[in-house]
C-alpha cells in the first residue's frame, strides 16, 4: 500500500528533525523543509495528503503559504495544520479562515501531534458517498469544491463552502451555532460566536434569489429549507 504523503516547512531545525522522525516511524512518506517557498516549489511536483506549516517563517510566513496553497491548488483535499508558538484567539480564527483544518501550539506532545494527523487523515479518506448535493437551485459538488446556483457557477471562500455543505447535508434541520463552530472550524469555540454570522451573511449574498433558503433561528442557529 502507497504511504500517505505529508510535507512540513519549519525552521526550527531541532523541531523539524524531530517531527520528522516521529512520522516516518508512524509509517508516513514525509519531505521537510526550512521553508514555506521551497514546500511551495515541491508541491508543483506532487501534491500531499497533509501539510504542517509554521506560521512564523522568514521570507514567506505560514499564513501566507496557506492562502497562496489554497487559491492555486483549490481542488486539492490536502490537509493542512498550522503550527506556532501563537495562542491567541485571533491568530486561530485567521488560520482557520484561511483554509486551515486544524492548529497545534508550540510546544507539543509529538503523540497529539501524531493524533492530530490520523485524525485529519481520515477525514481526507473518508468516502464521500454523494458528491453532489442539490437543494432547490443549489448544486454543490463536493468532490471538485464548486458550487452552482441558478446554473451560475459562484465562488465561496473554503468556510462559506463547508457552511453550505453542512447545512445542505442537515437540510430541514436546525444547526446550532455551536455545532457549525466545532464542525467547520474544527476545535472548541469559547470566544465571540459572531464569526458564524458574519460568514453567514456574506455566504448568503452569493446565493443570490437562494439567500432565503438559508434562515436564522434567533439564539440557536441557522437551518437550510427546501423551496
Amino acid at each position: 500500500m502507497k504511504k500517505q504523503l505529508i510535507y512540513i516547512a519549519e525552521d526550527d531545525d531541532s523541531i523539524r528533525d524531530l517531527v520528522s522522525y516521529a512520522i516516518a516511524n508512524d509509517g508516513y512518506a514525509i519531505v521537510s523543509f526550512s521553508s514555506a517557498d521551497a514546500l511551495l516549489i515541491e508541491c508543483e511536483k506532487q501534491v500531499p495528503d497533509l501539510i504542517l506549516l509554521d506560521i512564523m517563517m522568514p521570507s514567506t510566513d505560514g499564513l501566507s503559504a496557506l492562502k497562496i496553497f489554497r487559491q492555486k491548488y483549490k481542488s486539492a483535499n490536502t490537509k493542512i495544520i498550522m503550527l506556532t508558538a501563537k495562542a491567541s484567539e485571533v491568530n486561530k480564527i485567521t488560520g482557520l479562515d484561511a483554509g486551515a483544518d486544524d492548529y497545534i501550539t508550540k510546544p507539543f506532545s509529538v503523540l497529539e501531534l501524531l493524533a492530530r494527523i490520523r485524525a485529519n487523515l481520515r477525514k481526507k479518506t473518508a468516502a464521500i458517498i454523494d458528491s453532489e448535493i442539490k437543494i432547490n437551485s443549489i448544486i454543490l459538488n463536493q468532490e471538485s469544491r464548486t458550487v452552482l446556483v441558478d446554473d451560475i457557477k459562484v465562488m465561496l471562500t473554503n468556510k462559506e463552502f463547508e457552511l453550505l455543505k453542512f447545512l445542505m447535508l442537515n437540510v430541514g434541520n436546525v444547526v446550532k451555532r455551536d455545532i457549525l463552530l466545532k464542525e467547520i472550524w474544527g476545535y472548541d469555540y469559547f470566544g465571540d460566536t459572531r464569526t458564524i454570522d458574519i460568514h453567514i451573511k456574506n455566504l448568503k449574498a452569493k446565493l443570490s434569489g437562494n439567500a432565503d433558503a438559508i434562515q436564522s433561528i434567533r439564539g440557536i442557529g441557522y437551518i437550510l429549507v427546501r423551496d
